[in-house]
C-alpha cells in the first residue's frame, strides 16, 4: 500500500476542509466532520486499499486495518493540514458537533436511558407471550390452556408475575438509568423511583378516576395540599426527577465536604427531591405526559389505515436521521397503559419496516455479481429480519439506492393493512419476522400476513427492478469491452510462445492447516454476532471472537513479531513466522478508555512464541464504562488462505485452538 497515496484519496473524498479532527485505532481512522453529505461515498467505497466505512457515535470511521493504519493516519493529517489527537479528543469533538442540534441531543439522551432497559423489557415481552399462550381462548381450542388442563393454571399465574414485574416497576427502572445518565448515583435514582411506586400511593392507573371522583387522598404539610398520587407507567416524570435528583447531589457534593458529604448528601438530595417530585414536577409532567400521548393516540385513533401506512412509508428514513432512538420512551409509555392506549402501533409498524429492508438486501444477493455485496447482503438481511437494519440499509440498500426506497414503499402498503385491522403489540420484542411473540394475541394472524406482504413487496420488487438495471449496465459494459477489444485488435503484435520442457513435470502439495491459539479465556462466538460492523461485516477478515471470563491475561495467539502493540492497550497485531497474520482486539470501541483498565507488556518489532504474555486487561472497567467485552481474534491476511474457520459456543482455555487456516492449494 502506497500509505501517502491513500491519504490523498482519502483527502479528496472527504473534502479538504470538511474534517473538523481526527484521530485512529489499532484498525480505523476515527473523524468527526463539518458535513457529511459532502463526502464522495462512492469513491471511498471503491477504494482498493480501503474496507469500509460507516458512521458510529458522531464520528466517520474508514477502515484501513492493522500496520497501515497509523501510517495512512500521519499522511492524512500532513496532507488535509489537521492536527493530530487522541480518540478521546474526538469523542469529545463529536459530543460538541453534536450539541449545535438540541434535537438530536433530546434524541441521544433518551437512547441513553432507554437502551439499557430493552433486555429488561423484551424479557418481559417475550415472559408475557409465555402467559398469552396459556391463558388465550381460541388458539388450541374454545377455552384457554389453563381451563382446558388446570393443572397449568399456578405455572401461569408465577410467569404472569414474572412478565409484569418490569412494567409494574418502570419507573425504578427508568430513575436507575436517567439517574446515570445525568452523572448521579443510580441506586439514589432508584430509591426515588421506588417512592414514585410506593403501595400507600394512588395507583398510577387510577389517579385520573380517584381525582374525578374526588377520592383522592392528600397530605396535608404546613397548610399545602399535596395529592399522595403514585406514578406507575409514567415516563416522562420520572425523567425530570431523575435529572433534578442528579443536579442536587452533585451541588451537595460540591458544597458539603468529606464524612459531611457521606453522610448527609443523600438523606438531603432525596427528602429534597421527593418533595419537589410530589409537589411540582411530578404534577406538571404527569399532565405534559399525558396530553402528548392522548395527542399520539388521538392522531392514530383519527387517521386509521392512512396514519399507519404514512408512518410506515417514512419509518426506514426515519431510522437514518436516528430519530428511531427516542421511540422507545414513547412505546413504553403506550404499554404501560395499555389499558387507556390500546397498546403499542410503533412496533408492528417497525416491524414490518424491518422486515421490507431485509427482504429488499437479500434480493440484491441475487442480483448483484460483486461477491462482497453478496456476502454482506446475506447476513446483514438476516440481521433485519431479526430486527436490526443498519447492516442492511448503510451495507446494501442506500449504496444502490433503488432497493431502500422500494423497501420504504413496501413497508407502507403493509402498514395500512396493520392500520386498517389497529394492530397493537403489549410488549417490546425484536421487531422483526418473529416480532408476533410481543403482539396481541388476536391481531398476531395479520400481523404475520403484513410480514409476508413487506417481505414479498420488497424481495419482488429490488429483484424485478434490480435485473433490468444490471441488463442495463451489463449492455454497456459489453459496449465498453466490444470497443476495448477492437482497440486491442488493431495494435496487437504476435508474441512468441517458449515451449514448455518435455521433461518439466507438475507435482501438487497438500495444504497446509494453520493453527491459531486462544489469547484469552472464555467462550468462543461468531464475528457475525459481535456489535461493531467492522468485525461483525468481515472487512477486517475472517475469524472468531471470545466472550472472555474472569481472567484479564492476553497471550499470544501464535508465535512471530508484534507489527501492532496500541498504546491504550486494546489491540495487538502478529506476524507468525509462517506469514499468518493475526489482530487481537479487545472489546468494542475500548480505544475510547485511552489506557484505563490495560496493560501492555511488548512494543512494536518485540519477537514472540505462541503462549507469550502480551498484556492483560480489566474485565470491570471494561464493563463499567458500558462497553462490549468481546475479544475479536482475525487473520487479517484472509485472502492469501483457502479457509479460516473455527467453532462457536465452546468454553476454551487460553493456549486451545480456536482457528484452523488452511494454505491454498
Amino acid at each position: 500500500m502506497d500509505h501517502k497515496e491513500v491519504a490523498k484519496r482519502i483527502d479528496a473524498a472527504l473534502g479538504h476542509d470538511n474534517v473538523v479532527t481526527a484521530a485512529h485505532c489499532a484498525t480505523r481512522l476515527r473523524l468527526v466532520v463539518k458535513d457529511v453529505g459532502a463526502i464522495d461515498q462512492e469513491a471511498l467505497d471503491n477504494d482498493p486499499d480501503l474496507k469500509g466505512t460507516f458512521q458510529a457515535n458522531g464520528q466517520y470511521q474508514i477502515i484501513v486495518g492493522p500496520g497501515d493504519v497509523n501510517k495512512v493516519y500521519d499522511e492524512y493529517t500532513a496532507i488535509a493540514g489537521i492536527q493530530q489527537a487522541s480518540t478521546e479528543d474526538v469523542k469529545q469533538a463529536a459530543k460538541d458537533q453534536g450539541k449545535s442540534n438540541p434535537l438530536m441531543q433530546v434524541i441521544k439522551v433518551l437512547s441513553d436511558i432507554f437502551v439499557p432497559l430493552i433486555p429488561a423489557l423484551t424479557a418481559g415481552g417475550l415472559i408475557m407471550a409465555i402467559n398469552n399462550v396459556l391463558t388465550s381462548p381460541n388458539l388450541f381450542g374454545p377455552l384457554p390452556l389453563i381451563e382446558m388442563y388446570p393443572a397449568w393454571a399456578d405455572f401461569a399465574d408465577m410467569i404472569n408475575m414474572f412478565a409484569v414485574a418490569a412494567f409494574a416497576f418502570l419507573p425504578v427502572l427508568i430513575a436507575f438509568s436517567a439517574t446515570k445518565r445525568f452523572g448521579g448515583n443510580p441506586y439514589l435514582g432508584a430509591v426515588m423511583g421506588l417512592i414514585m411506586v410506593m403501595p400507600q400511593l394512588v395507583n398510577g392507573y387510577n389517579v385520573a378516576a380517584a381525582v374525578e371522583s374526588g377520592e383522592m387522598p392528600y397530605w396535608n404539610i404546613f397548610g399545602l395540599q399535596i395529592a399522595q398520587a403514585g406514578y406507575q407507567g409514567q415516563v416522562l416524570p420520572v425523567i425530570g426527577v431523575a435529572w433534578i435528583l442528579a443536579k442536587l447531589e452533585n451541588f451537595f457534593h460540591k458544597i458539603l465536604k468529606d464524612a459531611v458529604d457521606f453522610t448527609f448528601t443523600p438523606m438531603l438530595t432525596i427528602i429534597i427531591t421527593g418533595f419537589i417530585t410530589f409537589t411540582v414536577v411530578g404534577p406538571v409532567l404527569r399532565t405534559a405526559s399525558d396530553f402528548l400521548l392522548n395527542g399520539l393516540v388521538g392522531i392514530i385513533s383519527a387517521t386509521g389505515a392512512l396514519g399507519y401506512g404514512i408512518f410506515g412509508l417514512f419509518y426506514s428514513a426515519i431510522v437514518l436521521t436516528g430519530l428511531h432512538q427516542s421511540f422507545p420512551a414513547i412505546e413504553t409509555a403506550l404499554i404501560a397503559d395499555v389499558a387507556k392506549t390500546g397498546g403499542d402501533f410503533i412496533f408492528p409498524i417497525a416491524s414490518v419496516a424491518n422486515v421490507a429492508q431485509g427482504a429488499a438486501a437479500f434480493a440484491i444477493y441475487f442480483v448483484t455479481k460483486n461477491e462482497k455485496t453478496k456476502g454482506l447482503a446475506t447476513s446483514s438481511s438476516l440481521s433485519a429480519m431479526l430486527g436490526i437494519t443498519e447492516p442492511a440499509m448503510f451495507g446494501v440498500n442506500l449504496k444502490a439506492r433503488y432497493p431502500f426506497f422500494i423497501a420504504l414503499g413496501s413497508s407502507g402498503i403493509a402498514s395500512l393493512l396493520l392500520g386498517w385491522f389497529n394492530v397493537r403489540s403489549q410488549s417490546l420484542g425484536p421487531a422483526g419476522v418473529i416480532g408476533f411473540i410481543a403482539i396481541i394475541p388476536k391481531f398476531i394472524p395479520v400481523f404475520m400476513i403484513a410480514i409476508v406482504i413487506s417481505i414479498v413487496l420488497a424481495f419482488t420488487g429490488t429483484f424485478i427492478y434490480g435485473k433490468s438495471v444490471m441488463k442495463k449496465e451489463a449492455a454497456i459494459e459489453a459496449a465498453a469491452k466490444a470497443e476495448e477489444a477492437r482497440v486491442v485488435k488493431e495494435h496487437e503484435h504476435v508474441t512468441p510462445v517458449t515451449p514448455v520442457a518435455a521433461d518439466t513435470q507438475t507435482t501438487t502439495t497438500k495444504p497446509v492447516a494453520h493453527a491459531v491459539f486462544a489469547p484469552v479465556a472464555g467462550t468462543t462466538k461468531a464475528l457475525a454476532d459481535v456489535s461493531d460492523p467492522v468485525f461483525s461485516q468481515g472487512m477486517m477478515g475472517k475469524g472468531i471472537a471470545i466472550v472472555p471470563n474472569t481472567e484479564g491475561q492476553i497471550v499470544a495467539p501464535i508465535s512471530g513479531h508484534v507489527t501492532i502493540a496500541s498504546e491504550t492497550g486494546h489491540a495487538y497485531g502478529i506476524t507468525g513466522t509462517d506469514g499468518l497474520e493475526v489482530l487481537i482486539h479487545v472489546g468494542i470501541d475500548t480505544v475510547q478508555l485511552d489506557g484505563r483498565g490495560f496493560t501492555t507488556n511488548v512494543k512494536q518489532g518485540d519477537s514472540i512464541t505462541q503462549g507469550q504474555i502480551l498484556g492483560s486487561f480489566d474485565l470491570g472497567v471494561i464493563h463499567e464504562a458500558g462497553y462490549a467485552s468481546d475479544v475479536m481474534v482475525i487473520v487479517t491476511n484472509t485472502g492469501d488462505y483457502a479457509n479460516v474457520a473455527g467453532e462457536t459456543g465452546n468454553e476454551v482455555a487460553t493456549g486451545d485452538i480456536i482457528l484452523h487456516v488452511d494454505e491454498k492449494a
